[in-house]
């Protein structure tokens, strides 16, 4: 196990491998289909930033939705002005994102603790504020922005590609995919959280990652030090911006559709739970609390009472009216409920998420086989030897 966890190549062999593998293996989950599989993708790739700043640097922001939100906006507009491919799409979201999260992060950095929470809730409710209603020329206010079939495109009209009747998908590559839709979708944005997915893993194990490891540490002693904390932070701060933007050019490629709640306080709020769900600085954690959220947001949520007794249809009839009613509340509109619940026996009884049950749960069966590391063997001559020479002495 250490050395599976020590190899780059071969961590990354296996990650690349059950991601492209979803659709086989959570079939009997019922969570098989492409829009979901580009969901679990998708908040993978928003959740995995957000844990460069909150798991490296224990700096907690309640407004990443801001650049998810941003980066929408930017990719609908390259739809709308450029061309109906997704790749200048995704690389303007990011770096229109990065350049907002270079100011919010500048202003909001010069506090820490709670206070610099609330400062990035105040950035992220003025953003929602201002697309709703003052910025409605670009923003399209609270219809959102869609696209027009009288859309200039000006990259597509000077490649010759034909205006159609309809509205216009988005693609890769021109005429080569026509589509976004379905498995392809899918499979484009499993791509990309593959490739962010390596980035994060080399971040966390260079010598920058350990440089904000330690000013999670304690970053009053390395003030007191001489070091500059800030300009590590910002970066940190930047990077994970960047990354909730290409979760957001992504959102917009695959639906082209930007509107105003990917914005609102409950979205970067929701990027929270999927951190600390899964576990707080570990890399695989937050894409397990984002699957998780998103398996319950869908499944779950679809549950009604008629599903339900096909589901215990195999009882007596009066034990499956009781299992209804006992577990009705926890399905369809009271989802929410469920992931409560599952969110505080984390917390109580695993603070370190479910990475940390995990974690228990590998040392209990390596306890069970006795796989657990044994003391090195003692070398009783050369014990022996030391005394006798430090008694002639």
């Amino acid at each position: 196990m250490k050395k599976i966890l020590s190899s780059t190549p071969l961590i990354m062999l296996i990650f690349s491998v059950v991601v492209l593998s979803a659709p086989i293996w959570l079939a009997p989950l019922g969570a098989n289909y492409p829009d979901l599989l580009q969901k679990f993708a998708i908040f993978g790739i928003f959740a995995v930033g957000y844990n460069i700043l909150f798991g490296l640097t224990g700096y907690l922001s309640f407004g990443h939705a801001t650049f998810l939100g941003i980066g929408s906006y930017t990719a609908v507009w390259s739809f709308k002005l450029l061309t109906m491919n997704i790749l200048p799409a995704i690389i303007l979201a990011m770096i229109v994102s990065g350049v907002f999260a270079l100011v919010i992060g500048f202003l909001s950095l010069r506090r820490s603790g709670i206070y610099f929470s609330i400062l990035t809730l105040a950035f992220a409710q003025m953003a929602y504020s201002l697309a709703y209603s003052v910025l409605t020329p670009i923003t399209n206010g609270e219809t959102g922005l869609q696209l027009t079939q009288q859309d200039p495109r000006y990259l597509d009209a000077i490649a010759g590609i034909p205006v159609k009747d309809g509205l216009p998908s988005t693609n890769l590559f021109g005429t080569l995919i026509k589509s976004m839709d379905g498995y392809f979708g899918f499979y484009v944005a499993a791509v990309v959280l593959i490739v962010a997915f390596y980035i994060s893993l080399k971040i966390f194990r260079s010598p920058f990652g350990m440089k904000l490891r330690a000013i999670k540490s304690n970053q009053t002693r390395m003030k007191y030090t001489g070091f500059n904390t800030r300009p590590y932070l910002l970066t940190a701060f930047v990077i994970s911006g960047m990354y909730a933007g290409l979760a957001g050019g992504l959102l917009a490629s695959i639906d082209p559709l930007a509107g105003a709640e990917r914005m609102q306080w409950t979205a970067s709020g929701e990027v929270v739970l999927m951190t600390i769900l899964g576990g707080v600085g570990t890399l695989i954690g937050p894409l397990l609390g984002a699957t998780i959220i998103k398996y319950f947001e869908n499944i779950f949520s679809a549950l009604n009472s008629n599903e339900l007794h096909k589901i215990f249809d195999f009882l007596p009839e009066g034990m499956e009216n009781f299992m209804v009613t006992v577990v009705g509340p926890f399905v369809g509109e009271g989802w929410h409920l469920t992931l409560g619940l599952v969110f505080m026996i984390v917390v109580i009884f695993l603070p370190g998420g479910i990475m940390q049950g995990i974690s228990h749960l590998f040392g209990f069966i390596k306890r069970i086989f006795g796989m657990g590391d044994k003391p090195a063997p003692v070398d009783d001559t050369v014990n022996n030897d030391s005394v006798s020479k430090g008694g002639a002495s």
